[in-house]
């Protein structure tokens, strides 16, 4: 299959540009500085040459949109939502638009889109849409809002011979420097990583190789559309999910960190604790329901693997050839 991949230098885009490469797809990722065979530039917001690719090809998979980990002033809140509405907007012009269009668009989403909660999970069908919530920090409703409207985009779009998926994602966990397991893991490692704010919070997540092969999946099931969650059936408050990160590595200690401590650990990293005291207490309805079978559904087997990985080298170098379709 051809697949075009705008927006696929980040991290989840080298997990899924190295495991489709590696099971013998034509990958083209569209990004703003294309510097390796089999990228195309595009700036995100227009038209152009770009479009070339799309015409023809067998699936979009449009992960574009400036990075989460940032500080949340307005001005990067605005330009998260402008870069992830503006990318999913033209796309869906480019699909309209092409004599051959793809038979799938697979759009980014998150499980931000949720409710802060600790009560039930959210699935979805019966989950809680976030931005009412009363015992949040007030901009906290504007990562939602740009959730919402970055599904709108997708769902506006005039694409009728197109399925149209959204993918709600949960933290995907690879071992990739500079991803959020590789910042967890430093923590651990530097005996940090107790619970933050108490811990109850839940943590929700999904082994990169399930996120593959739910991608895989979603490609092949005609009848899915909308949007799906892509998060592991099992998530757990914080105190315990770096409790096992812990022990993976071998870590007994692990320091507690108070919300202030916390604000001030994410102003040196230049970040924002919602990506911390959120409760993302996310499951994969829809997935389980269509007979998808998770190999890491549980934290302990996955964070094993992740640990592994790291110790082998994986971590190294994120452009790495994956074995990830032959594990």
């Amino acid at each position: 299959m051809k697949i075009v991949i705008p927006g696929g230098t980040g991290q989840v885009g080298t997990v899924l540009r190295r495991a489709l490469t590696g099971a013998g797809h034509e990958v083209v990722i569209l990004t703003r500085r294309p510097v390796r065979q089999g990228e195309v530039r595009w700036d995100g917001e227009h038209l152009g040459p770009w479009v070339e690719e799309i015409t023809g090809s067998d699936v979009v998979i449009n992960l574009a949109g400036r990075s989460v980990s940032c500080r949340y002033t307005p001005a990067n809140l605005q330009t998260m939502m402008d870069s992830r509405v503006n990318s999913a907007r033209v796309v869906g012009e480019a699909i309209a638009a092409a004599a051959q269009p793809p038979r799938v668009w697979l759009q980014m989403s998150t499980a931000t889109v949720y409710a802060h909660r600790f009560d039930a999970p959210n699935d979805e069908t019966t989950g809680e849409i976030g931005g009412n919530e009363s015992d949040v920090p007030g901009y906290w409703g504007y990562s939602v809002e740009i959730a919402r409207n970055w599904e709108r985009a997708q769902e506006e779009a005039d694409t009728p011979r197109t399925r149209k998926v959204a993918l709600r994602s949960a933290m995907v966990m690879s071992p990739d420097r500079g991803g959020v397991f590789d910042v967890l893991l430093r923590l651990a490692r530097l005996g940090l990583g107790g619970p933050v704010a108490g811990g109850a919070q839940y943590v929700s997540w999904i082994h990169e190789r399930e996120f593959v092969r739910a991608v895989e999946f979603l490609v092949d099931r005609d009848d899915l559309a909308g949007p799906v969650n892509l998060a592991a059936p099992a998530p757990l408050p914080h105190r315990a999910f770096m409790r096992t990160l812990r022990t993976a590595w071998g870590m007994p200690v692990g320091l507690p960190a108070t919300r202030w401590m916390a604000e001030l650990g994410a102003f040196a990293l230049r970040s924002d604790t919602e990506l911390l005291l959120k409760s993302r207490r996310v499951v994969p309805g829809r997935l389980l329901e269509a007979g998808f079978a998770f190999e890491y559904g549980q934290w302990p087997e996955a964070a094993a693997d992740l640990v592994r990985q790291v110790r082998d080298g994986r971590g190294r170098d994120p452009r790495a050839v994956s074995q990830l379709n032959r594990a």
